[in-house]
């Protein structure tokens, strides 16, 4: 048997981006969606991972296209896979999802596959696509 006998699901990462709100909230960086599925949706910044680069890589890469917010790999904490089989209608998809916090100051700008991009309170999240809610859930619990 050679590895390519085996399904080979595709790999993806996601991204919880904080800040300070003016109030003293945190709050989160949105992306809406441009494309199906979840066409304008709100979710979380990211994407497909490519095969020439790490998870790190393409996070940042996914964040910058997306959102015109530029982070180093060595700024996010990895923290989680997320595996349930029906989580992407394309098909089999793992992502992993990675956290940092930038500057109170930081102003995005929608771009790629993103149609819009704006901060969200965290204690008033929209409903996500995706599992995008249950990895924002882990994410707080494992930065408090």
């Amino acid at each position: 048997m050679t590895s390519s006998d085996y399904p080979r699901p595709s790999v993806s990462v996601d991204l919880v981006i904080l800040r300070a709100g003016s109030n003293g909230d945190r709050e989160i960086l949105l992306i809406r969606r441009g494309h199906e599925p979840f066409a304008g949706q709100w979710a979380l910044p990211g994407g497909f991972m490519d095969i020439d680069e790490t998870l790190e890589e393409a996070a940042c890469r996914e964040l910058m296209e997306e959102t015109a917010v530029a982070v180093e790999p060595g700024d996010l904490c990895q923290i989680g896979a997320f595996s349930r089989v029906d989580r992407d209608p394309r098909g089999r998809v793992i992502s992993v999802a990675f956290a940092t916090y930038v500057p109170s100051k930081t102003q995005p700008v929608a771009g790629d596959d993103a149609r819009d991009v704006a901060w969200h309170a965290l204690r008033q999240l929209p409903r996500l696509a995706f599992d995008h809610n249950e990895i924002v859930a882990a994410a707080v619990h494992s930065i408090d």
